[in-house]
């Protein structure tokens, strides 16, 4: 995706690209039960020894990045999972590592950040709920427990891909403003319950929190800084998941490019139609769009320029717009053998799908932005 990749990073890639065709390929991404804890765990592991989870962490936490602009390095990760359907909470955890980083405490970043780092634990957001018009503290409610720490009631859905032994960062609404504390999975009182999801290649989960005991030195930042904490998380995962979203749309696009070519019909390619040739035309230029603004925004956001955010939400409304376009005139080239279940077109439109809904959709986005702009 990135023309201007330097050598460092283009060797990353490619042993990224051998890693992911090897332990995740087509077949496995198919079938959920070989995508068990044990699977997860390998995968995550061998991930990490790629550095796919430290580049949002300082050196100074035991991170680090290729190019020094680790948003960068992460969104070209990203895309090169997203053309492949991966699993796995990749997302999550490099949002909560960087959360962790800069806000979490002594204990946090002696015991959570590090597993998080060299894959012995994934972390996932648990962000959105039923009600709230998409306030990033809706759904669950936060009271103090005296000590300075929290007791937390309540549910999030579609949580990415929580997997078992990992940590949840819970974003949750108080009276003093929006609180986030990071809890164990399995801890007592939390509830992971599986959800049925158009989305075949992931996992999604409802959290359900009843009287969540949270020690103090597992809040993270106090009620002064948690929304702009939440704001540059928001950023971060609009900009990783719009990095996977188009790396989904480049390997569509490419695949029924490739269709249009071969399929014969009166004698002639398919692809030789004036009508399918705008079609494509207007698709390839939907995927160029979508990559040079995720690219933009991944650099805005790695350089701490303070457009980060708006550049985030701006890639993450175009984006995911412009993957359902791509997806229904992918199905339309490729005519009935899309519909089937043995081709691979359907599992790219459910993972698009997914991906445009998820950290905020097209329409929250721009709503967003404008906040961000003062309209």
């Amino acid at each position: 995706m990135d023309s201007d990749a330097t050598e460092d990073q283009r060797a990353l890639l490619d042993v990224s690209v051998r890693f992911m065709e090897e332990t995740c390929p087509p077949a496995v991404v198919r079938d959920a039960e070989r995508r068990d804890a044990a699977f997860a765990a390998g995968y995550r592991s061998q991930a990490a020894e790629l550095g796919w989870f430290s580049m949002l962490v300082p050196e100074a936490l035991g991170g680090g990045s290729l190019s020094g602009n680790g948003v960068l390095d992460a969104a070209l990760i990203a895309y090169l999972r997203g053309g492949r359907l991966q699993p796995g909470a990749f997302v999550g955890t490099n949002v909560v590592a960087d959360a962790i980083a800069r806000a979490g405490g002594a204990r946090l970043q002696a015991e959570v950040l590090p597993a998080l780092v060299a894959g012995e634990a994934s972390a996932a957001w648990a962000l959105a709920a039923t009600a709230g018009a998409g306030s990033p503290a809706a759904g669950v409610d936060a009271r103090t427990d005296g000590t300075g720490g929290l007791v937390l009631s309540g549910a999030k859905t579609a949580v990415l891909d929580v997997e078992p032994g990992g940590w949840l960062l819970v974003t949750a609404s108080s009276p003093d403003g929006p609180v986030q504390a990071v809890v164990a999975a399995d801890a007592p009182g939390v509830g992971i319950v599986a959800l049925d999801s158009l989305d075949l290649s992931r996992r999604f989960s409802e959290v359900r929190l009843d009287g969540v005991v949270v020690a103090a030195d597992a809040v993270l930042g106090d009620a002064g800084s948690t929304a702009a904490l939440v704001d540059h998380q928001l950023a971060v995962a609009a900009t990783l998941l719009a990095a996977e979203c188009v790396g989904a749309m480049d390997a569509e696009f490419a695949m029924t490019l490739q269709y249009a070519k071969d399929r014969i019909a009166f004698g002639r390619p398919i692809g030789s139609f004036q009508a399918i040739k705008h079609v494509l035309a207007d698709t390839s230029l939907a995927v160029e769009m979508s990559k040079a603004i995720t690219l933009a925004a991944a650099r805005t956001l790695g350089s701490q320029d303070d457009h980060g955010p708006a550049a985030a939400s701006m890639a993450k409304a175009l984006v995911g717009d412009s993957a359902i376009d791509l997806a229904q005139n992918c199905f339309q080239v490729f005519g009935g053998i899309g519909y089937t279940w043995e081709h691979d077109q359907h599992l790219y439109l459910r993972r698009v799908t997914s991906d445009a809904g998820l950290f905020g959709d097209a329409a929250w986005h721009r709503e967003h932005l404008c906040q961000l702009s003062g309209i």
